[in-house]
């Protein structure tokens, strides 16, 4: 069985990142979305196992120690990490996994697995993404300023991704994401392995 591709989805806060993937995943049911875990407080609406796994501090702290993690990253004081062992279980079963992480996350994974596909989105604007971040009304004037700082920190990372998708009009951002993580799988070798027989009979 060919193994299944990892794709690595990064944007600065506010460049609507997590709509994106929302629509991929509700399109298309053979890419598995990687639920990372976090010592920070759920949010209102957060289910834990599925937004993300909620631990303690001390716990996280302990599989870091075991070293549990595939990426982990310290974030607004809170920590964030991947499971490694679930990542390797879904690459052997075929299925392809979405990660949604940091750029200094998409360092990390990038060393152990090289053929991981980074994505990064771009707002049109940094205009734009402060009044995407205003338009929430649940950030302060500090946090805002904090976020935007963030931000264009990581824009400067862009360069290190193969792929770049300017979200400027969603719908059509939702297309090109969707079309991409599609893509790699009509690659020769995942289709001649799983159009064995058809393959054969069609070279006679």
């Amino acid at each position: 069985m060919q193994q299944g591709n990892i794709f690595v989805v990064t944007a600065p806060s506010g460049a609507g990142k997590t709509t994106l993937v929302a629509a991929l995943l509700a399109a298309d049911q053979q890419i598995k979305l990687s639920v990372s875990y976090t010592t920070r407080a759920p949010r209102e609406g957060e289910i834990d196992g599925i937004n993300y796994h909620f631990v303690s501090r001390e716990a996280f702290i302990a599989m870091l120690q075991r070293s549990e993690f595939l990426e982990s990253a310290e974030v607004y004081g809170n920590f964030y990490g991947t499971s490694q062992l679930w990542i390797q279980q879904q690459l052997d079963a075929g299925n392809d996994i979405l990660l949604e992480i940091d750029w200094q996350g998409a360092q990390q994974v990038r060393k152990l697995f090289p053929q991981a596909i980074g994505v990064f989105i771009l707002p049109p604007s940094l205009q734009a993404l402060e009044q995407r971040l205003r338009g929430r009304g649940t950030d302060s004037e500090e946090s805002i300023s904090k976020r935007m700082a963030s931000a264009r920190e990581e824009i400067t990372h862009v360069d290190e991704f193969d792929f770049v998708i300017v979200n400027e009009v969603m719908d059509e951002a939702i297309k090109d994401l969707i079309s991409l993580v599609r893509a790699p799988r009509l690659g020769i070798a995942r289709q001649s392995a799983k159009y064995a027989a058809l393959f054969s009979a069609l070279k006679g």
